[in-house]
């Protein structure tokens, strides 16, 4: 009788640690990561497009923007994506207010969300099957 090993790679899990509902900064704490604010101040179609990339999305995304009416629609739908992803409490007004009011604070705000509810990826049941 021969017997046959197999392995197979494990799924990865994904796990947050962060559980609070809300954002982890204000919309006008975006200066707390100075670097990072200036670029979205001087720059804010590149750091747009860097961070929709960061977040798994198209990196030319943003410049859709371009055709938009008043109110950012790139922004607007990245801000609900990322509240849902991360369970965030908030309204789709608030949304559409910063996305059109505050458009480079409202990018900064969705990086840092990111950098610190960063999801590490964890690999359980690594074991062969036989």
């Amino acid at each position: 009788m021969s017997s046959k090993l197999v392995i197979e790679q494990p799924a990865p899990v994904m796990e947050s640690k962060v559980t609070d509902h809300q954002w982890s900064t204000g919309i006008c704490d975006c200066c707390e990561d100075m670097p990072q604010c200036c670029f979205a101040f001087w720059c804010c179609p590149c750091f747009a497009c860097i961070t929709t990339r960061d977040y798994g999305q198209c990196l030319c995304l943003p410049m859709l923007e371009i055709f938009g009416g008043f109110i950012t629609p790139i922004n607007l739908a990245m801000r609900v994506s990322m509240r849902h992803r991360y369970g965030i409490k908030d309204t789709i007004c608030r949304d559409c207010l910063f996305a059109t009011c505050c458009t480079a604070c409202s990018w900064c705000q969705m990086a840092t969300e990111m950098k610190r509810r960063a999801i590490p990826i964890t690999l359980i049941s690594a074991r062969p099957k036989v």
